[in-house]
């Protein structure tokens, strides 16, 4: 039986500098307009892709990790009910409230705000930056993988510096 964390690594996403960079100007762009504190692109398995704003007062990883937790949670409670998942959660705090919204089948967007802007706000800028990041996924996802693999003349570069340094 194949479940949906085998999917995802069988189809992982290698992101780039150049994506994060893409990534990371639809996120400020975002901020800027929702007035949001900080915005926290986090895999479903709970790893940190890419942040912006300000961050320093959170604990990136353990919010990051909490986040796909809860969104696993929720997403067994709407199967309960009958939905495949819900696509946006909300959790509203005395100071800080945050949005999670999910970005194509991949990502979840952790939206932090405080009172200086509105739930509406957030909710009107997070629908367009998620489409925007889905078109970014969508062009990673098409693009040639890159080889990891070195090439041979690099490894015999690399045995004859081994040997050099390694000789008596």
């Amino acid at each position: 039986m194949v479940t949906d964390s085998d999917h995802l690594r069988n189809q992982r996403i290698v992101f780039y500098s150049e994506d994060i960079e893409r990534i990371d100007a639809i996120l400020c762009e975002f901020l800027k307009l929702s007035g949001s504190k900080c915005n926290l692109l986090i895999d479903k398995e709970g790893h940190m892709v890419t942040s912006c704003g300000d961050t320093d007062s959170i604990d990136e990883q353990s919010v990051a990790a909490l986040v796909a937790g809860s969104y696993a949670a929720t997403r067994e409670m709407a199967k309960l009910l009958g939905e495949d998942e819900f696509s946006v959660l909300f959790h509203q705090g005395k100071r800080d409230s945050i949005q999670l919204s999910m970005v194509g089948d991949r990502t979840i967007l952790a939206t932090v705000f405080d009172d200086q802007t509105t739930v509406g706000m957030v909710r009107l800028y997070a629908r367009t930056a998620c489409e925007q990041m889905e078109e970014v996924f969508e062009e990673i996802a098409r693009k040639p993988k890159r080889s990891g693999a070195l090439d041979a003349e690099f490894g015999s570069s690399a045995k004859g510096a081994l040997d050099f340094f390694f000789t008596e």
